[in-house]
């Protein structure tokens, strides 16, 4: 088979990619719409423009590596960790701590790596692992005053962008983890434009007006129940035939990935308010930074990781310790 064969192989990876292409360009033929007879504001529609034009250089960043195999899921992950945690260093202060940012770089690196080596023991055992050495990385600086805030830092800073978001890349180590990954994702992408969408059209009260000003209940609800129903069709087709086949399980897999999702926004929004800053980055036109576009991911994954792991597993067909040998 071809590299093209294997990629595409699955039709709900084709049938992703098809639905992608096609909701960007009835989203630019819509803007443009806009444009032509005038119907919104020049800056509204200079920020549609500028949030299309970023989308249009992330879709191919996502989906390349995912369709291109498990060690560029990997690697992007890292990369993305590494990117997401520089922006949280810069943000919070934490770039500040040397030894303690040189820990949680290593922690991201490592858990990665045992993601590529399809190493589980190893992948789960840097978590306690890591956090133990962060805990006692800054002592001998002799530099008590400030402790619990630069290891309380530098922990959640692992947690989410090592540990957590190392998941999506441990996924790839399941044979047929393409249409899986896409879903994913997409599915969080999915989620925002749900939410924003309901809560525009439908209004009412605000869901935590002190953390996020511009989010609703009823914006909220409409994601859930979208984003419930997207994801537990689409993975239907996906787990066919495994233990996951299950309406409940299916239902209970989407109402995760949507409240996670949320979550992981809400979660940056509180870090964002707290330290009195709009955006983490302005690297994205329309989006801010990194972290501000992929907060979201890093709830799903571990949430997803696990329920699925839970019934169907994770590469229990595939080789492990590629690397390093021995058994698993």
């Amino acid at each position: 088979m071809s590299g093209w064969d294997i990629a595409f192989g699955h039709p709900v990876t084709r049938g992703l990619v098809a639905a992608t292409l096609g909701i960007l360009a009835l989203a630019a033929a819509v803007i443009g719409l806009l444009s032509a007879t005038g119907r919104a504001s020049p800056a509204f529609r200079r920020e549609l423009w500028l949030r299309l034009g970023s989308w249009a250089v992330l879709l191919p960043l996502i989906m390349g590596p995912i369709l291109l195999g498990r060690e560029w899921v990997i690697g992007a992950v890292t990369l993305l960790g590494l990117a997401c945690l520089r922006e949280y260093d810069r943000a919070t202060g934490l770039f500040r701590e040397y030894a303690l940012v040189a820990v949680v770089v290593l922690g991201v690196v490592l858990v990665n790596f045992a993601a590529l080596d399809h190493w589980y023991g190893f992948f789960v055992a840097l978590w306690p692992l890591t956090v133990t050495v962060i805990a006692v990385a800054s002592i001998p600086l002799d530099r008590p005053s400030g402790y619990i805030q630069r290891t309380g830092l530098a922990i959640f800073g692992y947690m989410l962008f090592g540990a957590g978001l190392a998941h999506l890349g441990y996924m790839a180590n399941e044979p047929g983890y393409r249409p899986l990954l896409l879903l994913l994702v997409l599915a969080v992408g999915l989620n925002d434009v749900a939410a924003f969408t309901s809560g525009k059209l439908i209004g009412g009260p605000k869901l935590l007006p002190a953390t996020s000003p511009n989010k609703t209940i009823s914006g909220a609800l409409g994601a859930l129940v979208c984003t419930t129903t997207v994801v537990a069709f689409v993975a239907g087709q996906i787990f066919e035939g495994t233990p996951m086949d299950s309406a409940w399980k299916l239902v209970l897999l989407g109402a995760l990935v949507s409240i996670g999702g949320q979550a992981g926004d809400l979660m940056l929004s509180s870090i964002k308010r707290d330290i009195g800053i709009k955006d983490m980055g302005v690297l994205l036109p329309g989006h801010g930074g990194i972290l501000d576009r992929f907060n979201s991911l890093l709830l799903v994954a571990p949430a997803a990781f696990h329920l699925i792991g839970y019934f169907n597993g994770w590469g229990l067909s595939a080789p492990t310790r590629l690397m390093t040998g021995g058994a698993g």
